[in-house]
């Protein structure tokens, strides 16, 4: 099956390691693949027989949302006339262009999936996880023009068919992990701290993370002696937290680490994985530690809290982090042997649910019955404002 893929590669965000692993996947399995991004550099690259790359243009990109050039619509769609792929997969980039798909290929008759990623709190607590509920109300209207739309939860799929997506077009497929790759072992981190318990952020460093209430419980709980917390990424708020959280109190700044191998012996290296985020789909980092035998503390946002259920790891409340966590974290710092089971369960949890290859073997599935099935794409209400291109 040739497959054209329209994703992300860059900056690094979760969207970019979940086209880089289900593509990557996808060849292993014999099937061919075109990957369109946004890039300035506007050429077909060969790589192999199977794989080629697609550049589209554009003005800006983030780690959050892309904004296209005026004649990335026109790029596109000349790219896939000229590939003529059995399946068009959007990994959504948060892009005027998602709003133009479904029109594109139906005028080139292909069948097209998306994958939708965007963060939620399906409690509405505070004004992030309000701004990520209006994102899902914005893209209703127009996720009910594609074939089928991937979602990682049953809470996301309640949550889009509430807003008129059809239930029949919205499928759940969770994220998932190569636990060969992401597997506990031995790591150079451990050896060099020499602590008796690391804990490890890995992530954005912006508001939704809600990082400051980890540190600050961190500080208040006087976890510094003994332990060490071990933040991996960056993002607008790195600068004014590191320099009131730093060394003295234990706290390592890694900054943004590209190596994936580095990213692993991290987390083999840690006790404790902490995600303390006001908003969340399904965390592919939380996954990742999971797999690598560590154990998890996450808030209940998003379908985070459903992973860790039934004591694969602890989930606290997004209106209570630092409070939660104060008291949470010598605990966890205090039991190795209630670490030891909740990372064991962890493990079993992402062997039984949330593994690489049974996503892909379901999503070969789904392409196949949207391949056998007639498309009936939903039609956009009269007066429905599409955004446009700039």
């Amino acid at each position: 099956m040739h497959i054209a893929w329209l994703g992300k590669k860059s900056p690094f965000c979760g969207n970019v390691t979940y086209g880089r692993e289900v593509t990557n996947a996808l060849l292993d399995r014999g099937h061919q693949v075109s990957f369109l991004h946004f890039t300035q550099d506007e050429k077909f690259v060969p790589n192999s027989p199977d794989f080629q790359e697609v550049s589209l243009p554009f003005l800006f990109k983030s780690q959050i949302y892309t904004i296209p050039a005026p004649r990335s619509k026109e790029v596109l769609s000349q790219a896939l006339e000229a590939l003529r792929p059995d399946i068009v997969h959007a990994s959504l980039t948060l892009s005027p262009l998602d709003f133009l798909l479904p029109e594109i290929c139906e005028e080139l008759d292909l069948p097209l999936v998306a994958t939708f990623h965007p963060a939620f709190n399906r409690k509405l607590h505070n004004i992030t996880s309000g701004t990520q509920h209006l994102t899902y109300r914005l893209y209703a209207p127009f996720l009910a023009n594609y074939d089928r739309v991937i979602v990682f939860s049953r809470i996301q799929q309640d949550l889009l068919v509430r807003l008129g997506v059809p239930l029949s077009r919205v499928v759940v497929i969770p994220n998932g992990v190569d636990s060969q790759k992401y597997a506990p072992g031995p790591s150079k981190l451990r050896d060099s701290l020499n602590v008796d318990c690391v804990f490890v952020y890995q992530g954005r460093i912006a508001p939704e993370k809600n990082v400051e209430s980890l540190l600050r419980a961190w500080r208040q709980a006087g976890m510094g002696k003994n332990s060490r917390l071990v933040i991996v990424g960056n993002g607008p708020l790195k600068s004014s937290l590191e320099a009131f959280y730093g060394e003295e109190l234990g706290i390592i700044w890694k900054g943004f680490v590209a190596s994936e191998d580095e990213r692993i012996d991290i987390l083999r290296g840690s006790d404790v994985f902490v995600l303390p985020s006001l908003v969340e789909g399904l965390s592919l980092s939380l996954l990742e530690a999971m797999a690598c035998g560590v154990t998890c503390l996450a808030t209940d946002a998003g379908a985070d809290g459903e992973v860790l259920e039934q004591e694969a790891g602890v989930v606290i409340s997004t209106q209570r982090v630092a409070s939660e966590l104060k008291t949470l974290l010598p605990q966890l710092q205090n039991h190795p042997h209630w670490r030891k089971m909740l990372a064991d369960n962890a493990r079993q949890r992402v062997l039984d649910r949330y593994t690489l290859d049974s996503n892909i073997t379901q999503l070969e599935a789904l392409y196949d019955q949207t391949l056998r099935e007639p498309r009936h794409r939903g039609v956009l209400p009269t007066g429905t404002p599409s955004p446009l291109l700039p």
